[in-house]
């Protein structure tokens, strides 16, 4: 069999063990409630749907588009930048839209990145961060910030520590809050040392803030791009999939720094003719228009993670409540715990018929945790809990990881 060098720097997909058991249980008739992939389950808003339809009925949109994207909705994300956080941008020079955030990141450093440079990640983190970087060739130097709890001082300190260990010296930063899986928030203090550090070390950051609405109990999540001089370094990711509930849409942003925004657009127009043309449309209304709906949205995340948390303490299982994100990271309780997370993820899929996303999937430093995706209506969740419960009042299994 041949093999092929870009694909071999790729590990094993971790999540694939959980979802094969999953697959199996499910074809058995058993009734597994899937909390593990972050995959929306709420219905797009009916007014962003309605312009869809209606722009897809005018032939004129059935052509090839912009691979940056149709310059209204660039318009529409600067504009929103402005409304959200005071934050100027030229659509011209310092948008472009993506097909989810997903692909933006994976490209932007696909063109920014060569062989050989070393990108700092956060661990744990979401898998993408990581794997981008494998995939255009560079060297990853994982940095440890989060002990159960987010300290930015702290993943400040092992920044500087590791600019002193590393050679070549770094080239990039990538990440991400509201975070993903740890739900570790960050307050705007936090991006000016970031600013400031990454001038300081000539760095590029990338900054993925696809949860920036999912927020609860008063918080509100910042952009970098808020930061005076963020632009000389950075640009960040945003995306339609949560807020709006567009997942299978694909619709992001990325603003930011003219010279990584232009490797980006250039890049894209050899790989692509950009998005079908009535989802821009679609997304431009969904910018522009109410946001009612995104706080229906966060209402509901809510709901739904008071509903989690509450019926895991009832089994004995205290976690801290997020603040944002659609996700709630339990550390595993510590009679489980030295199973490791993904044998313990595969007991409450076969004895409690819960799938969760096993930590170590998002790094080594995620292996005493579980994540919970809030992507099933309350009344599953608690029946969730109920399981989990059951598995709880049994003795954990000998054996360590």
């Amino acid at each position: 069999m041949q093999k092929f060098e870009r694909i071999e720097r790729l590990p094993p997909y971790t999540f694939a063990v959980v979802n094969e058991l999953k697959v199996k249980a499910r074809h058995a008739g058993e009734d597994i409630i899937d909390l593990g992939m972050g995959n929306p389950d709420l219905p797009t808003p009916k007014h962003i749907v309605d312009k869809l339809i209606e722009a897809a009925r005018n032939p004129k949109n059935h052509r090839y588009s912009a691979s940056r994207g149709i310059v209204k909705l660039r318009k529409a994300i600067c504009d929103w930048y402005q409304k959200k956080f005071r934050a100027e941008l030229d659509p011209e020079s310092e948008a472009i839209v993506t097909m989810g955030a997903k692909e933006g990141l994976s490209h932007l450093v696909l063109s920014t990145i060569v062989r050989g440079d070393v990108v700092f990640v956060p661990t744990p983190t979401y898998p993408i961060h990581t794997y981008s970087v494998l995939i255009a060739g560079g060297d990853v130097r994982k940095i440890p910030f989060f002990n159960g709890i987010f300290n930015g001082s702290e993943f400040l300190d092992e920044l500087q520590v590791a600019c002193k260990q590393t050679w070549p010296k770094p080239k990039m930063l990538i990440i991400s809050f509201p975070h993903n899986p740890t739900t570790a928030c960050a307050e705007l203090g936090f991006f000016e040392k970031i600013v400031a550090f990454a001038r300081e070390h000539k760095l590029m950051v990338i900054h993925d803030l696809a949860y920036c609405d999912l927020c609860f109990d008063g918080y509100q999540a910042p952009s970098i791009i808020q930061v005076p001089g963020a632009k000389e370094v950075a640009v960040e990711l945003t995306s339609m999939s949560k807020s709006y509930n567009m997942p299978g849409w694909r619709v992001g942003f990325a603003v930011g720094n003219k010279a990584m925004i232009h490797a980006l657009t250039r890049l894209k127009s050899y790989l692509d003719y950009g998005m079908f043309q009535p989802i821009q449309i679609a997304s431009i209304i969904a910018l522009n228009s109410s946001q009612e709906c995104v706080k229906e949205t966060v209402r509901t995340y809510q709901e739904r993670r008071d509903a989690l948390i509450g019926g895991l303490e009832r089994a004995g299982w205290i976690v801290e409540p997020p603040r944002a994100t659609m996700f709630v990271w339990a550390r595993i309780p510590e009679e489980w715990r030295s199973m490791g997370s993904l044998e313990f993820s595969k007991l409450l899929l076969t004895k409690g018929k819960v799938v969760v996303s096993p930590g170590i999937g998002f790094g080594e430093y995620g292996d005493d945790y579980v994540r919970f995706a809030l992507v099933e209506n309350k009344h599953r969740i608690l029946q969730a809990t109920r399981g989990i419960r059951n598995v709880l009042r049994q003795p954990p299994r000998e054996g360590r990881r």
